[in-house]
């Protein structure tokens, strides 16, 4: 047997999967959900811990793109569900092994899953004291890369969202290629590296972002450290609340992460190679 699978033989494989996807008990669904959404805030907090402090962009996006892949890889070696990376359910949808009904099933309860787990693990993160780092500039730090999110229009956001679920849904095609942990971890790591130094915008990190810098704008030192140092007003930091974190990033995040994972990568690859039965 090949070490590497072909492309017919991943959409074989991912197809399978969502077929058992469709399948597993609800509190399965919800639990495997959950931890991903906790393994996907981990990698982002520990990105925003090493961009904090660097004033270039171009070398904080690329260290902190080294490290954000952590989670997608945690997730995929242990099983977890993440939302994103489901959107490749389209394949098995599109080759009539399961109904509609069922893939929007456990792309919901995904969604919310995700969005629970990393809400958690933003609380924790933020009573943990990580925030105090660098005299407080990490929980300012955390404001702005929040306060960013929520200033996109809806078109940035959401075509920035379509992007960014190109590079994930290939990172997990591509770990799909590979039956050993070694070949997975380099399939994830550089597609999700190189959706991080771009700057796009992924739903399930924006659920730890943006109620991270929520938290963080609610403390007085994080706020003050932020208006010092970047100029937020008291205005500005008051726009950092959960209306503005649903409408005006997560919802078309979540548009643009459809339309990139279903379309461009599960419906292409599918029209491509799904009707091919692999050998």
């Amino acid at each position: 047997m090949a070490d590497t699978k072909t492309p017919k033989e991943i959409i074989q494989t991912t197809m399978k999967a969502g077929e058992a996807k469709t399948k597993l008990p609800l509190p399965k669904m919800i639990l495997l959900g959950i931890l991903a959404g906790v393994f996907i805030a981990g990698g982002a907090a520990a990105s925003n811990v090493i961009m904090h402090n660097i004033e270039n962009v171009g070398i904080a996006r690329l260290l902190g793109g080294a490290c954000f892949p952590v989670g997608l890889m945690m997730i995929v070696l242990t099983g977890c569900e993440l939302f994103t990376g489901d959107n490749l359910m389209i394949m098995g949808l599109l080759d009539r092994r399961y109904k509609l009904t069922a893939m929007l099933k456990v792309l919901i309860v995904v969604y919310i899953s995700n969005l629970v787990g990393s809400a958690v693990a933003a609380l924790f993160v933020y009573l943990s004291g990580q925030f105090s780092y660098t005299d407080q500039l990490l929980g300012a730090y955390t404001i702005k890369v929040a306060y960013g999110k929520i200033s996109l229009s809806f078109s940035k956001a959401m075509f920035s969202g379509i992007l960014c679920n190109i590079f994930v849904c290939l990172a997990v095609f591509m770990a799909t290629a590979s039956e050993q942990a070694a070949g997975k971890i380099l399939g994830i790591f550089f597609p999700i590296m190189a959706f991080v130094v771009s700057g796009y915008e992924h739903c399930v990190a924006n659920m730890y972002y943006i109620p991270a810098g929520i938290l963080a704008a609610g403390n007085s030192a994080f706020a003050a450290k932020a208006q010092e140092v970047y100029g937020y007003s008291a205005a500005e930091l008051g726009r950092l609340n959960i209306g503005n974190y649903f409408v005006k990033n997560l919802l078309p995040v979540t548009l643009g992460n459809l339309i990139g994972g279903m379309l461009f990568v599960g419906t292409v690859y599918y029209i491509a190679y799904g009707k091919e039965k692999a050998k």
